[in-house]
């Protein structure tokens, strides 16, 4: 074979290496620039999918998923069953996005334990809306604090339908007595977006209080987590 032969074998090598290899390494190189901080969400998705699918091109997966969910933290956070609905992500590339997810809320987590909660106010704002802001169902939760306001668990204790959880106030006690807690703050999400606080909602407020008020436990706020704002009721002034 000459030299010839040689290069323009080499050549068609190179003509016929899928588009995407190229592609792939140009979009890490500019993620490790600025660590993504320019990037439109669609291409974090096709960074993060690359390592569920390692051939192939995921641009137009990532682009689906902007399209049915809207932008990154929504489709992080999207139903495993609903992200399996669009064509070429799989079950690996499920399983990379939901990692992320929880990756961010581990990271969320972190910044409020060992701390004082209510001296770390923003950051529970964070870790609560990365953990029920995008949830279809509404969850109702309770951190419990201990005399310093440091937290002790963080626990859903109800789950509801699309529009309403079942809270039972002594139940609230009943674990608050079982952790030793001196003060709670709860925290519940509205799936519609609105955290406006419902007749419901301020009622079980103040039976909360009530009961926990007779046994020494303060209440510092009932938080309601909506999709891009919250409501506080200390804040609104019902408590």
């Amino acid at each position: 074979m000459t030299s010839q032969d040689n290069a323009d074998s080499h050549n068609a090598g190179a003509a016929e290496q899928p588009h995407y290899i190229g592609h792939r390494q140009r979009l890490r190189e500019r993620f490790m620039a600025d660590a993504g901080a320019a990037m439109p969400d669609y291409e974090l998705l096709e960074l993060i999918l690359f390592s569920a699918r390692p051939r192939g091109d995921m641009k137009p997966v990532a682009k689906n998923l902007i399209d049915r969910f809207g932008n990154f933290a929504e489709v992080i956070s999207a139903d495993p069953h609903a992200l399996q609905q669009i064509d070429g992500i799989g079950e690996s590339g499920v399983a990379a996005l939901k990692i992320v997810q929880a990756a961010a809320l581990r990271l969320s987590r972190q910044r409020i334990l060992n701390r004082p909660v209510i001296a770390s106010w923003r950051d529970l704002l964070d870790y609560c809306r990365a953990a029920m802001g995008f949830e279809k169902i509404e969850q109702f939760r309770v951190l419990f604090l201990d005399r310093k306001n440091l937290l002790i668990a963080d626990e859903v204790l109800q789950k509801g339908t699309v529009d309403q959880t079942p809270v039972y106030p002594r139940e609230v006690i009943r674990r608050a007595l079982e952790l030793h807690a001196s003060a709670l703050i709860m925290v519940h999400n509205h799936p519609s977006g609105d955290p406006t606080p419902s007749r419901a909602d301020i009622e079980i407020t103040q039976e909360v209080q009530t009961a926990a008020k007779s046994l020494g436990i303060a209440l510092h706020d009932h938080v309601i987590i909506g999709r891009d704002d919250h409501a506080s009721f200390k804040a609104l002034g019902l408590l």
